[in-house]
């Protein structure tokens, strides 16, 4: 399966995460969103930053749900819940998260 973007193809896997994240820049999250029904926000942009930070930054990290919860909670200085991370990523922030943010596909169950 592929996606168009700015006249490029861009390959998705059977779960529809990006072949090469290499292809990955903001107008193929954008289109990627789109295709999950995300209008996306400056808070979608912090936790896709934050997911981008930790794999490529460390080692190929996909935390679990659990650990964005806390590290987005201090990083916008607020406290949050499961239910603000799944109203931004309403299929899980770590799989639905992953695939906007151009990561592979995370295979584990939940996040907890």
């Amino acid at each position: 399966m592929a996606l168009e973007v700015n006249g490029k193809s861009i390959e998705l896997d059977a779960n529809g995460n990006l072949v090469n994240s290499s292809d990955w820049d903001e107008d193929v999250c954008r289109a990627l969103a789109a295709v999950e029904g995300i209008e996306l926000t400056q808070d979608h942009w912090g936790v896709i930053n934050y997911l981008r930070e930790q794999y490529l930054d460390q080692g190929g990290a996909q935390p679990m749900e659990r650990v964005i919860l806390k590290d987005m909670s201090k990083r916008w200085n607020r406290k949050l819940s499961s239910k603000d991370l799944y109203q931004l990523f309403p299929l899980a922030p770590s799989k639905q998260g992953n695939r906007v943010a151009g990561l592979p596909y995370v295979a584990r169950k939940g996040g907890y």
